[in-house]
């Protein structure tokens, strides 16, 4: 069994905070076997972190968060950027044409672009996978209905840290039947849903901590854009 951070953002998210340095660091200390670096709409920093990821002894799977026009979706295994504002349909489309698995994160939660608001049962489970278990909750409800999903419609099940700063990497693993310590093996065993979800919630502290960075960020963007 490997134990799979699947959803991490570096400083390139424009939510995001720390380098991919500090998050590869935080994956070895916490005893992970690999990372995956998610970015929003980006893919640089997750390229660098899977050739950089050999150093610190793990697996870097590269793979962004696509914002679709129906929300959020992980794309896993893929090395060029999807673009954003896609369908729903097309944004599988393009990471299925590169060999990468789609993971829907978070389908349930609409005020972080949950995709399952504006989308069919149909589509949803057409994802190769979905989060069931993100530590970055509330109350939990999202969580249960994720997994409810899952299990009714014979869907893998993964879990992310959703991390926005490196000391959140690990919160929310995903245990990997495989002993192939390599990218194809680890998205080929979540196809095939060999996959344990362990994880635990985000500190509300630092949850806030990662909001307020984000509109911090999103703020100062803002003002250096060109007219």
């Amino acid at each position: 069994m490997l134990s799979v951070e699947f959803h991490s953002h570096s400083s390139l998210s424009y939510d995001g905070h720390d380098p991919v340095e500090l998050l590869l660091g935080q994956a070895e200390a916490v005893g992970l076997d690999a990372l995956a670096v998610t970015d929003h709409d980006e893919i640089d920093a997750s390229l660098r972190a899977a050739d950089l990821a050999p150093e610190y002894d793990l697996v870097g799977i590269p793979g962004m968060e696509i914002t679709s026009e129906a929300g959020h979706v992980l794309g896993l295994g893929v090395e060029e950027a999807v673009p954003p504002g896609l369908s729903y349909d097309e944004t599988l489309d393009r990471i299925h044409a590169q060999g990468g698995i789609a993971v829907v994160p978070h389908p349930f939660q609409k005020s972080r672009h949950g995709v399952a608001a504006h989308i069919t049962r149909g589509q949803l489970s057409s994802a190769d996978a979905i989060e069931v278990y993100n530590s970055r909750l509330l109350t939990g409800r999202s969580n249960r209905r994720a997994e409810r999903f899952a299990r009714e419609h014979g869907l893998p099940m993964t879990a992310g840290s959703d991390a926005h700063i490196s000391e959140m990497v690990g919160q929310a693993v995903t245990e990997v039947d495989t002993t192939h310590e390599d990218v194809t093996s680890i998205l080929d065993a979540v196809r095939e849903g060999r996959t344990t979800v362990v994880g635990k919630r985000t500190p509300w502290r630092v949850s806030f901590r990662q909001f307020g960075g984000g509109i911090l960020r999103r703020a100062r963007q803002a003002m250096l854009a060109p007219f």
